[in-house]
This record gives structure tokens, sequence and C-alpha cells, in this order.
């Protein structure tokens, strides 16, 4: 399992869109030969994804956005970061 630090600053790769299906009224996290359907909370974290903002930023700013408990948070994130960039949906840069 890949190791996501607090200083990473993740982003969709090339090829790889989160998308909204009108028709079906679902999110969909688009990848070669792959779709994915991430849930409401993977998808305000993949909304963060920016290849902008590190990790630490996502996790502040989710903890503001829901009032949740930052650290609970960022071992979520973590752990759903880590899971999609093992899938290679996900760079960590």
């Amino acid at each position: 399992m890949t190791d996501v630090l607090s200083e990473h600053v993740p982003k969709l790769p090339r090829g790889v869109r989160l998308r909204r299906d009108e028709v079906r009224d679902e999110w969909l996290l688009l990848a070669p030969e792959r779709v994915l359907k991430p849930n409401p909370i993977a998808v305000a974290v993949l909304e963060r994804c920016d290849g902008v903002r590190s990790v630490a930023e996502i996790v502040a700013d989710l903890a503001t956005a829901y009032a949740a408990p930052a650290d609970r948070i960022e071992a979520d994130v973590k752990a759903m970061l880590a899971d999609l960039a093992d899938k290679r949906v996900l760079d960590l840069g």
C-alpha cells in the first residue's frame, strides 16, 4: 500500500476524469478501461485534488466544511488516496 504524506499534492493523472452523469444522477471517476463510482464523500475529496492543495490543506478544508475532527478525516482521506494511488487513478505528486 502506498504511503500518503500530508505534504503530498494529489491530482488526477492524465486520462482520468471526475464527471457527473446527469442521466443516471451519479458521479463517475473515468479512467482508461475502467469506471469507478465514488460515494459523495469521495467526490468531495476528489474535487479538492487539484494538484495545488496538499493533503493537509484538503483535510483542513474538509474538517471545516463538515465540522468534523481533522485527525479522523485525515486518516480516512489518506486511506482513500492510497487506495486510488494503488489503482493508478491518482498521482500523489
